[in-house]
């Protein structure tokens, strides 16, 4: 059963996508939904770098969540938004153990080869240590 939704939001096409197929996956089988958004800084970072990063960042997905949380609530669906800080598969994987999630879904982009490496080697990771279904969502 699934009960428990995490989707992973980065704002690309691929994650808008992503969000469209969690949102009614999490309508059909009446689950929680979560939605994470990772912030990743310079590294080294330093607190000072984090926090500011962590700012602007949830600035930036903020405004992206409101119209989400309408797609949501009209969908009937219960849905928390939240922006972390780090590499995003960890931050994925972690949110995901700690909410007790069911089912992970995510974009993949693949417009570039730099893309295609770089989220490629985050939806591995994903894959690779999550506890629970990943579903990759592809444009």
């Amino acid at each position: 059963m699934i009960a428990n939704i995490l989707v992973a939001y980065d704002g690309s096409c691929q994650s808008q996508k992503a969000f469209d197929f969690g949102l009614n996956m999490a309508a059909k089988y009446k689950a929680a939904l979560s939605v994470l958004s990772v912030a990743r800084p310079a590294e080294p970072a330093v607190d000072v770098e984090l926090q500011a990063a962590l700012e602007h960042a949830t600035d930036y997905f903020e405004s992206r969540f409101a119209g989400m949380r309408a797609q949501a609530a009209a969908a009937g669906v219960q849905a928390n938004f939240e922006v972390r800080v780090g590499h995003p598969a960890e931050q994925i994987v972690h949110l995901a153990d700690e909410r007790g999630v069911d089912a992970i879904v995510m974009g993949h982009r693949g417009e570039s080869l730099l893309q295609k490496w770089l989220l490629g080697s985050v939806a591995k990771r994903v894959l690779s240590y999550a506890h629970c279904t990943v579903i990759v969502v592809r444009c």
